[in-house]
């Protein structure tokens, strides 16, 4: 009997596209860690940024700046990872 949690197009793969859909999956975990980290060092230079917001004249928020570029970076790491990630029934564990 066919194993019911795997999806239908993936049942019947040749031992080389089992290779590549493993691949994949463990790049869409790398780009789900990687989110994580992002996402944890934009919410600590978020303490930074705000005096940053607050204390610079003008235009001159670099830590604004680099609070943004890794909130939008943490996002497009989840989106890539879970994208990658699709399919996969299973825990990874390394």
């Amino acid at each position: 009997m066919a194993n019911t949690l795997i999806p239908v197009d993936e049942r019947n793969l040749s031992p080389d596209e089992v290779e590549l859909l493993d691949r994949r999956r463990r790049r869409g975990q790398l780009f789900l860690v990687i989110g994580w980290q992002c996402l944890i060092v934009s919410t600590l230079v978020t303490v930074w940024a705000g005096q940053d917001i607050t204390l610079s004249p003008g235009w001159a928020h670099p830590m604004f700046y680099w609070d943004v570029l890794t909130g939008v970076l943490a996002v497009a790491f989840f989106i890539a990872g879970v994208r990658l990630r699709r399919g996969a029934n299973e825990f990874i564990s390394y």
